[in-house]
């Protein structure tokens, strides 16, 4: 273990207070792809929803409406048409996450932009990562430190190409401070970086995880946390130890769907042990 304690997130955890109501307990955006592409951001969204975030909406392109909507429940729906309108949706949201199958495409980074600009907390992911590759300064320059981004190891070298030369975790260290942002660097011992020098690394991971899908979970996990107002280090922390719990809860054959619907489990046996 090097630099922060693990555990040390739980005494911050968000539990809700006796009188919470759903504004309260943190509003949570996701952003989806094409109609093609929903899954991913549905998949975000039911992690987001499931680790505490009191309202969670997805936000997607006109053409996607008719997928989701017969698909969620309890999660809401927004249409947008363009990167301007995205922030007006977004207004009042504590926390957005914004990648999973957004589409390696000018919109998305025009989505990017215009999202830093609202003031929510962003976790950036996937195709919010890789749509940067020839601009990652571009990148930085909108972020600031209550952000995330979640790479695994190939995005993060689209982003800082030759830093992981140095060692995983020199190279998070050197990219939180670059990027300004909170890094995940995603595997087996996944490590949280803070662009302050704190740097954690997660000793619970499952080779279960290794599965389409369950990155996506995570990116809403983290954005769930975040949207209830923890640390966005210390919500990537939990979120990579939940998650990895909930997987070794279910075990052989886990599907990433299959996540969300463990949180409350291992959620429950937090609550019980922090009471």
């Amino acid at each position: 273990m090097t630099g922060a304690p693990m555990s040390d997130w739980r005494a911050a955890l968000p539990w809700p207070a006796g009188d919470a109501h759903k504004h309260a307990r943190g509003r949570l955006g996701v952003v989806s792809g094409k109609a093609s592409q929903t899954g991913a951001a549905r998949l975000a969204a039911r992690a987001g929803l499931r680790i505490g975030a009191g309202v969670v909406r997805i936000l997607c392109p006109p053409d996607a409406t008719a997928v989701i909507a017969p698909a969620i429940e309890a999660v809401m729906l927004t249409p947008f048409g363009s990167a301007e309108a995205l922030a007006e949706a977004v207004e009042g949201m504590d926390a957005v996450v914004i990648g999973p199958a957004a589409g390696v495409n000018d919109a998305t980074r025009a989505n990017v932009r215009a999202l830093a600009g609202t003031g929510a907390a962003l976790v950036v992911d996937a195709d919010g990562l890789t749509v940067f590759e020839s601009w990652p300064d571009d990148l930085f320059a909108v972020l600031d430190r209550d952000d995330v981004l979640t790479p695994h190891e190939g995005e993060f070298k689209r982003l800082f190409p030759g830093l992981l030369d140095k060692g995983r975790e020199a190279a998070a260290r050197e990219a939180a401070k670059r990027a300004g942002a909170v890094i995940v660097l995603k595997g087996p011992a996944t490590i949280i970086a803070a662009p302050d020098g704190r740097l954690a690394v997660n000793g619970n991971g499952v080779p279960w995880l290794a599965t389409a899908g369950t990155g996506d979970v995570l990116a809403g996990m983290i954005g769930g946390l975040m949207a209830q107002r923890m640390d966005s280090f210390d919500a990537a922390r939990a979120a990579v130890w939940i998650h990895a719990e909930a997987a070794r809860a279910f075990g052989p054959g886990l599907i990433a769907e299959d996540l969300p619907e463990q949180l409350p489990r291992v959620l429950a046996a937090l609550y019980s042990q922090d009471r």
